[in-house]
C-alpha cells in the first residue's frame, strides 16, 4: 500500500537524473507512504516515477520502488496488494526464475517479463494502481484493479501525461489545469461523489477499474478494458449454480475463505475491522478460524442514540475470542475531523460516513499497520435495504396503478418526517428502523415511478439537480445507462450490478481508501476478491434474497460460527447524526458556507433551491442532510483549494 505519482512529457530532456519536481510529487503523497520515498528518470525519454512507500511485504531494501525487472525491460511503481503472489512466485520459479527478495512487487515484475503485460494482469489477485514503463516499447502503461480499490488519476496537458494516486500529486506539475469541471459537478450533487471517469477538475480524469491505458513515444493514448463486470455477468448466467443450500454454502466457505487466508498475509501486524454487522463479523469469523492466536478487532461506538454499533461489535467480539478494541467518540472529537475533510479527501466527497471511517483507521493505526474490513458484502450478496425494498415495488407496481401509487405518497409525505419518527417509537427498539420519516418521504418519493426511475431516485442525493446548477449537463454514468437493462433483465440484480460499477468504487472504496490512508493504514476487502464476486454471479437470486432476507448465503456461512441472536437486527449503516449536528454545533459552520453571499462568491449553485432546504432543515420540517451534505463539503473545499 503505496502512493505512485509521475510524469512523461513527448520529446523527452538531455539528463537522466529525476529533477525536483518528480520529488515535490511524491512527497504529497508522503501520508500514503510514510517509509521511504524515492524517485526515478530516465530523462532523455521523459519519463519521471515517483513512490512513497507503506512497507507490508519484504520490509528490506529489496522490495523498494521505483523497481526494474530483472531482464531491464520495465519499471514499475504500484500502489496495493497482490494476494496470490507466493502461488505465482512458485510457479515462476520452476521456470528457473532467480529472486532478490520476496516482495508481491517483484513478483509481478516477472510475470510481466515470463507472461507479457496484459495476461500477467488478468492472473493477478489483488487490489492495485500501476504505472509500467515499458524501455524497450518506450510505453507508459497505467492499470487500476478489477473493482477500483485503489485510486489512479489522469491528465494529458499539451505534451505532458500527468498521473497519480491523488489529484494533490498531480497540482504540484506547473502543468496542471485547476478549472472546474461544472457538468461533473452536477454528477457529485446527485451522488456524493465523482463517478469515474469524472472528477472535480476538467480534462483530469480517473482511470476507470479494470481498464489498461497505454501511452506510446508518439504521445498517443489508448484505453481497453482488461476485465468487465458484464462479461461476469453473462458468464455467471450461462453456468448457474444448482447446488442445494448445504452446497452453495459450502461453495461460498471455500472461496471466502481462500480470499481471507490470502489477505492475512504481511510483515506487520495485522487486524480487522468489525462492526458487528454480517459483513465485517462473517471476515472475522473466518479470520479467527485461520488464526492461532486472537485476531485484533476494531471498533468504534457513539453516545447518540441509534448510531451506536459498538455494542454488537463486542459481543461478536467476545463470542470469536478476538482481541478487541473499541473507541467511544465524543460529538465534539467527531466534529474536530469535519475541518481536515477536504484534505483527507482532496476532492469534493460527501459520503458522511467518512468521518467514523476515519476515525476507525486512526485508531486501528495504532496498533495494526493493515486491516481487513467487510466492504463489498452488499454489492456483492444484495444486502443493501433498497434491494428488499426493489423486489417488493416490483411486485405492487405490477398490481397497483401509477395513480393510486402517487395518492398514497402523498399521504405519506403528509405527516412530517418527525411526526413518523414518534409514531415508530412504539416499536420494540431491535426492529426500529433508524430515522424511520427520513426513509418513508424518500419511499414516498418514488412510489409513483417506473422501472429503474425508482433506484434513480433512491440513489439520489438531490434529485432536483438542474433547479440547483442551471445550465449543467450531466454526462450518462452506467448507474442511468438504459442499456444495462438488456445485460441484466431482473431488477433487483441490475441494481447490484450498478452499484458494483458505480457506488462501490467511487463512494465506499473510495471513502475507505482516502480515510485508511490519511492514517497511513492499509485496509484489505476479501468480500471483493474478483473469485468471490465471480462465485456471486452464478448465483440465482434466491440465495442472495429470500423475501425480506438480504444476504441469505452470507447469513448462513456466518450462523456457523455466530448465533443468529448476536447478528440479527435492523440494518444501521455506518454514520453519524449529521441531521442534529447541523441544527446544532455545526450550524454556524455550515450557515456560512450556505449564506447566499458564499454560494455567489464560489459560483456554482443556485442559492435559492439551497438556502430554501437550509431553512426546512432548521425549522425541522424535513431532513436535507444527504442533500446540504454535498453542497457543504464542495463549499468546504473550494474555500480551502482557493486559500491554499
Amino acid at each position: 500500500m503505496c502512493g505512485i505519482t509521475g510524469y512523461w512529457t513527448r520529446g523527452g530532456g538531455t539528463g537522466i537524473a529525476p529533477d525536483s519536481t518528480i520529488t515535490r510529487m511524491a512527497d504529497a503523497l508522503v501520508h500514503r507512504g510514510p517509509d521511504d520515498g524515492r524517485v526515478w528518470a530516465d530523462g532523455a525519454a521523459g519519463i519521471h516515477l515517483g513512490f512513497r512507500r507503506l512497507a507490508i511485504i519484504d520490509l528490506s531494501a529489496a522490495g523498494a520502488q521505483p523497481m526494474h525487472s530483472a531482464s531491464g525491460r520495465y519499471v514499475l511503481c504500484y500502489n496495493g496488494e497482490i494476494y496470490n503472489f507466493e502461488a505465482l512466485r512458485t510457479e515462476l520459479s520452476a521456470g528457473g526464475r532467480n529472486w532478490r527478495g520476496h516482495s508481491d512487487t517483484e513478483v509481478m515484475l516477472a510475470g510481466f517479463d515470463t507472461w507479457g503485460v496484459e495476461r500477467t494482469l488478468g492472473r493477478l489477485v489483488g487490489m492495485f494502481a500501476i504505472a509500467l514503463w515499458d524501455a524497450t516499447e518506450r510505453t507508459l502503461l497505467l492499470a487500476r484493479d478489477r473493482l477500483g480499490k485503489k485510486p489512479l488519476y489522469w491528465s494529458l496537458v499539451g505534451g505532458t501525461l500527468l498521473f497519480g494516486s491523488e489529484l494533490r500529486a498531480l497540482r504540484v506539475h506547473p502543468s496542471f489545469r485547476g478549472d472546474l469541471n461544472r457538468d461533473a459537478l452536477a454528477l457529485y450533487l446527485r451522488h456524493g461523489c465523482y463517478p469515474a471517469p469524472h472528477t472535480v477538475y476538467r480534462g483530469v480524469q480517473q482511470l476507470q477499474p479494470g481498464h489498461l491505458l497505454r501511452l506510446n513515444a508518439m504521445g498517443e493514448l489508448r484505453l481497453d478494458p482488461y476485465w468487465q463486470l458484464a462479461n461476469v455477468v453473462a458468464d455467471g448466467k450461462l453456468r448457474p449454480f444448482t447446488g442445494s443450500d448445504s452446497e452453495v454454502v459450502d461453495a461460498l466457505d471455500g472461496v471466502l475463505g481462500q480470499a481471507v487466508r490470502e489477505r492475512m498475509v504481511a510483515d506487520v501486524p495485522l487486524g480487522a475491522f468489525l462492526s458487528g454487522g454480517y459483513d465485517s463479523s462473517v471476515v472475522v469469523a473466518l479470520m479467527q478460524r485461520t488464526s492461532s492466536r486472537p485476531v485484533r478487532t476494531f471498533s468504534i461506538g457513539f453516545h447518540e442514540a441509534g448510531y451506536d454499533e459498538a455494542q454488537h461489535a463486542r459481543a461478536v467480539a467476545a463470542h470469536l475470542g478476538t482481541d478487541h478494541t473499541e473507541l467511544y467518540v465524543t460529538a465534539a472529537e467527531a466534529l474536530a475531523v469535519i475541518p481536515q475533510l477536504p484534505d483527507i479527501y482532496d476532492e469534493p466527497f460527501a459520503d458522511a460516513s467518512q468521518i467514523p471511517t476515519y476515525l476507525v483507521s486512526q485508531m486501528a493505526r495504532q496498533h495494526v499497520t493493515v486491516a481487513l474490513s467487510g466492504d463489498g458484502g452488499d454489492e456483492v450478496f444484495a444486502g443493501y435495504n433498497r434491494y428488499g425494498q426493489a423486489a417488493r415495488f416490483e411486485q405492487m407496481a405490477g398490481r397497483v396503478p401509477r395513480a393510486v401509487r402517487a395518492m398514497a405518497a402523498a399521504g405519506i409525505r403528509s405527516v412530517p418526517p418527525w411526526a413518523w419518527d414518534r409514531a415508530a417509537g412504539v416499536l420494540p427498539p431491535h426492529i426500529r428502523p433508524k430515522q424511520t420519516g427520513d426513509k418513508l418521504h424518500k419511499l414516498a418519493g418514488v412510489m409513483a415511478e417506473t422501472g429503474d426511475g425508482f433506484y434513480h431516485r433512491l440513489i439520489s442525493q438531490w434529485n432536483e439537480v438542474d433547479a440547483a446548477m442551471p445550465g449543467a449537463r450531466e454526462p450518462m454514468t452506467a448507474a442511468c445507462d438504459p442499456a444495462v437493462a438488456a445485460l441484466v433483465p431482473g431488477f433487483v440484480e441490475r441494481m447490484q450490478y450498478r452499484d458494483t460499477l458505480t457506488y462501490l468504487p467511487d463512494d465506499i472504496l473510495t471513502k475507505v481508501d482516502r480515510a485508511s490512508m490519511a492514517a497511513s493504514l492499509e485496509a484489505r476487502a476479501p468480500l471483493l476478491d474478483q473469485r468471490v464476486v465471480e462465485f456471486a454471479w452464478t448465483l440465482p437470486l434466491h440465495f442472495k434474497l429470500r423475501g425480506a432476507e438480504t444476504k441469505w448465503i452470507l447469513r448462513q456461512l456466518l450462523y456457523r460460527h455466530v448465533p443468529r441472536a448476536l447478528v440479527d437486527r435492523p440494518k444501521m449503516g455506518f454514520g453519524v447524526p449529521i441531521d442534529s449536528w447541523l441544527r446544532g454545533p455545526l450550524r454556524a459552520w455550515a450557515e456560512e458556507l450556505l449564506s447566499e453571499r458564499h454560494l455567489r462568491a464560489s459560483g456554482q449553485f443556485a442559492p435559492a433551491p439551497v438556502r430554501q432546504r437550509w431553512a426546512e432543515h432548521l425549522a425541522g420540517s424535513h431532513n436535507w442532510q444527504y442533500a446540504l451534505w454535498p453542497v457543504l463539503m464542495f463549499e468546504a473545499w473550494m474555500e480551502r483549494y482557493r486559500a491554499g
